[in-house]
């Protein structure tokens, strides 16, 4: 009896410095990264990986070193919004090397490891979760100003888990469409973010109208001002409207964001008005928490 009592002891203090190891491998790469923005949406189908991609890219356009974090296990878009769904992941023999999309941005994405782009990852949580915390802890980022995590959609274990792993992230963008049933799943992301004590950074309208390129008349496909009434009602930045645009699902597969492959769209315009208020939003909340 005795014998078994120490080797169960020795199990589990073993069990728990690895543990521990692990967490300040992870402390110590996050370190090296200025700002963490989660992107996050209620459902699917509102253009939530297609905000963070321009995001991600509008903010290297400006000189910045950018990483996006693909972190929806099941439907990694990503790397095909990037033009580089058929890359490989390398190690460096300590970390794993993230794939080199511009001279200054990275992203890691669970894409990268599949053998065919049409295979399924039939994961539960304690698996996904492991992936995840490799992706941050296990991954040589570097010295980033900026790393995007795009989220799958909804307030599962992914989002649970990252909040959790990133205590000191600056916050979720969330991102939806105007229509009603859009705008109820949203309200839930900010309940989530608001019960987990993280900072919502605002909320932005996707898909919010559509200019006829034929007689130039705006159309309000999925309504129009839902995002921006949902962010009074429950007291949350509005980052702004980005319109739907036929060259933005042009550009999505052809692996080049519009804020890149069309810069004075109107697109664009409204993404970068939108990194306008995100530099300002990330960088005024860290200045007040150091001074605090």
């Amino acid at each position: 009896m005795t014998m078994n009592s120490t080797t169960q002891e020795i199990k589990v203090e073993t069990k728990g410095s690895k543990r521990s190891a692990e967490d300040v491998k992870l402390a110590e790469n996050l370190k090296k990264i200025k700002h963490k923005i989660m992107v996050m949406s209620g459902k699917g189908g509102v253009g939530k990986s297609t905000i963070a991609v321009n995001l991600a890219f509008g903010l290297a356009m400006r000189g910045m070193e950018v990483g996006i974090l693909d972190a929806d296990i099941h439907g990694p878009n990503v790397p095909k919004m990037l033009g580089v769904e058929h890359a490989l992941l390398t190690h460096d023999g300590s970390y794993i090397l993230p794939v080199i999309v511009a001279p200054n941005v990275r992203v890691i994405s669970m894409a990268f490891l599949l053998s065919k782009s049409d295979s399924a990852v039939i994961w539960r949580g304690p698996m996904k979760m492991g992936a995840i915390r490799q992706f941050l802890s296990e991954v040589n980022w570097g010295v980033l100003d900026y790393l995007i995590i795009d989220l799958p959609p909804g307030t599962g274990d992914e989002p649970l888990s990252i909040a959790q792993m990133i205590p000191d992230a600056d916050g979720v963008i969330i991102v939806t469409t105007p229509q009603d049933v859009a705008l109820l799943d949203a309200s839930k992301s900010i309940s989530f973010a608001r019960a987990l004590n993280l900072p919502v950074i605002g909320l932005i309208e996707n898909m919010s109208g559509f200019t006829c390129p034929h007689c130039g008349k705006e159309i309000a496909l999925f309504k129009k001002g839902g995002g921006e009434r949902l962010a009074t009602e429950m007291a949350v930045s509005f980052l702004g409207r980005v319109p739907f645009d036929v060259s933005t699902v042009e550009s999505g597969d052809g692996g080049i964001p519009i804020v890149l492959s069309k810069p004075d769209s109107q697109t664009s315009k409204a993404i970068n008005s939108i990194i306008d208020k995100v530099i300002k939003k990330t960088r005024d909340e860290k200045s007040c928490s150091k001074s605090h």
